[in-house]
């Protein structure tokens, strides 16, 4: 019998290859040589304390830490195979195929449809034909479907998004990255102000998504972790302690750090 998968590698055809990755904020050094490999069209779950640079990690896979000022990354991150960190790569390109939703929701002042159509309007960049319309209709219905979300907005499309509960408002923002159709989803701790049943509702869609999207979810609930991650990846204070399928890793860890974690001994 083979022994447990090495640190940083994943199963299956790799949708994203991370290697070497380092990120740093100044003199800070936050992530510290990752390699680990994402597989298509499954769940990766990214777990951790507070201050294990989980949030670093996800945002480093749309080059979204560029954004702050005195980031330094080294390293490769591969998309299809293609280094993102490339000059020649387009980070704006790159966040049409990476989606984001974030720990608060965010949704947009607008109406419930104009949320989700917001950004494929933008893609169309002019005044759209009837067909087109047609077509946005038919996405913004598609996209609530997918986020489970439809049954309960069909009837006041129209309403403003800020008026939906807290659970209504993530799944909004979840259908709203839909409508872009991106390749990979990332997800940093998208439940953590939810209640049960908005949870069980985002992570009932999440296990429908990965058929057609490859999702990585930082989450600080191992217990969501175990439901619904394919393979899960324990960080700590910036390294990548071990990663590996979902039950191996929380029934029989390679690392004594990892056991420690996952049985609620710290963090």
């Amino acid at each position: 019998m083979s022994g447990p998968p090495s640190p940083g590698r994943g199963l299956g055809s790799a949708k994203v290859e991370v290697k070497g990755l380092r990120v740093s904020f100044g003199r800070e050094e936050a992530l510290r040589g990752v390699s680990i490999d994402v597989a298509a069209n499954r769940i990766l779950g990214v777990i951790g304390p507070a201050g294990s640079a989980k949030t670093t990690f996800l945002r480093a896979l749309d080059r979204m830490n560029e954004l702050k000022i005195g980031c330094r990354t080294e390293g490769s991150v591969l998309l299809d195979g293609e280094d993102i960190y490339l000059p020649t790569c387009d980070p704006v390109a790159l966040r049409k195929r990476v989606g984001m939703v974030f720990a608060m929701p965010m949704p947009l002042p607008m109406s419930v449809y104009d949320n989700v159509a917001y950004g494929p309007r933008l893609r169309q960049g002019r005044e759209p034909s009837p067909k087109a319309k047609v077509d946005l209709d038919e996405l913004v219905e598609t996209s609530l479907k997918a986020a489970f979300l439809w049954d309960e907005v069909k009837d006041r499309l129209g309403g403003s998004g800020l008026m939906l509960s807290g659970g209504q408002q993530q799944r909004l923002c979840l259908a709203r990255t839909l409508a872009m159709r991106p390749e990979l989803i990332l997800l940093d701790e998208p439940c953590s102000g939810l209640d049960p049943i908005s949870t069980a509702r985002i992570e009932e869609a999440l296990s429908i998504l990965k058929e057609r999207y490859t999702i990585v979810l930082v989450t600080n609930n191992t217990k969501q972790a175990s439901r619904v991650a394919d393979e899960t990846a324990f960080f700590l204070m910036g390294e990548l302690i071990e990663t590996g399928p979902t039950a191996r890793i929380f029934l029989n860890p390679s690392d004594r750090r990892t056991e420690d974690y996952v049985t609620g001994r710290f963090g």
